[in-house]
């Protein structure tokens, strides 16, 4: 597909734009004509500008799977450092491998940070003891597993909207308030197919899951309520940060007693500029992910919110230079790619 330039000053997203993903980040599967209402548009309207968005690769809503459903061990973060020169060849090949669901190239001694998922089917130690160092001009990987989330990346919101609009819109939120799924062999086949369609589009609706599959809207429409209030799928938007003003992408490390982690990760949470955050093993117990609107933000978080925190005993961060892979999207500039197939597994 052609790589789409607008005129010469123009933003890709407008005001209105704006307001559609700030939106979206509050309630991904709300419906069009609900949306339209609650930002004062023409449902014919909104309907044309979702569909320019969706088109133009600048918004898409996936599905978030429960990462216990399709993953044969926890998560790692990877710091890995390239031979010079190597580093684009090295992330070329990292994006080769369907376990690996985020990839961001950065400054600093480690020049490619990278998430792994083990997905079933795969072998985590032949992935981090063999796949990954193996690859040509990798010079050094440090692994450290990530042993529990503190927030995820669809829990970051874009925040814009005000806070009547916020509460109409919250009221259309997917809430996951059933007991959580503990494998797929707890889903039908018609259910784990549901839920592969709702990871490519969470927006899909019950009739047209029905038309997919061969069966009812109402029998769809029970498995995509199942599969939404267990948790197994969460709706998530996808969008590049620097078109929203955060252009900035950093990964910072946390040391902390272990007797004060509890309280550092409940105070970072509610930064907003803070996308991820977990419990880690390594040297330093905390590791975050954040996005910044320029350096002297990033400056601000470290010295100011972090560094009002009196146990903090040292902090470590690189800055990203090109964001190439996001929950398994990959990225074209400020566009967004393919989406790495078969993550879902039986």
């Amino acid at each position: 597909m052609p790589r789409l330039v607008p005129p010469a000053g123009q933003p890709l997203l407008d005001e209105t734009d704006l307001d559609i993903v700030a939106a979206m980040h509050v309630a991904p599967r709300v419906p069009t004509a609900a949306l339209a209402e609650i930002l004062g548009l023409p449902v014919s309207t909104l309907s044309r500008r979702l569909v320019r968005l969706q088109e133009e690769r600048l918004l898409r809503v996936v599905g978030r799977y429960a990462w216990e459903l399709i993953t044969s061990s926890n998560p790692y973060e990877l710091w890995i450092t390239s031979a010079p020169g190597r580093s684009r060849a090295v992330l070329a090949e990292l994006l080769r491998i369907p376990d690996v669901q985020f990839v961001l190239q950065t400054s600093g001694p480690a020049d490619l940070y990278a998430n792994l998922f083990p997905l079933r089917g795969s072998d985590q130690e032949e992935l981090l003891g063999s796949v990954i160092p193996s690859i040509p001009g990798v010079r050094a990987v440090d692994s450290r597993m990530i042993l529990e989330p503190a927030k995820v990346g669809l829990a970051w919101r874009y925040h814009r909207l005000d806070d009547e609009r916020v509460a109409r819109l919250e009221q259309h939120a997917a809430v996951a308030g059933q007991p959580p799924l503990h494998d797929l062999d707890q889903l039908s086949d018609l259910e784990f197919e549901t839920m592969r369609l709702l990871g490519a589009n969470a927006r899909v609706t019950a009739a047209e899951v029905g038309r997919t599959l061969g069966v009812s809207s109402s029998t769809a429409a029970r498995a995509i309520r199942l599969l939404l209030q267990t948790g197994a799928v969460s709706p998530r938007v996808e969008v590049q940060s620097d078109l929203l003003g955060y252009p900035l992408h950093a990964i910072v490390t946390i040391d902390v007693q272990p007797r004060d982690v509890s309280r550092t990760l409940e105070q970072v949470a509610t930064h907003p500029s803070v996308r991820l955050l977990s419990t880690v093993t390594g040297s330093a117990p905390i590791s975050l992910s954040g996005v910044f609107r320029g350096p002297v933000d990033l400056a601000t978080f470290i010295r100011d919110d972090l560094g009002a925190l009196p146990w903090v005993r040292s902090i470590q961060s690189v800055t990203g230079l090109r964001l190439q892979r996001r929950y398994w999207i990959d990225r074209d500039g400020l566009r967004l790619g393919a989406q790495v197939p078969d993550v879902l597994r039986r």
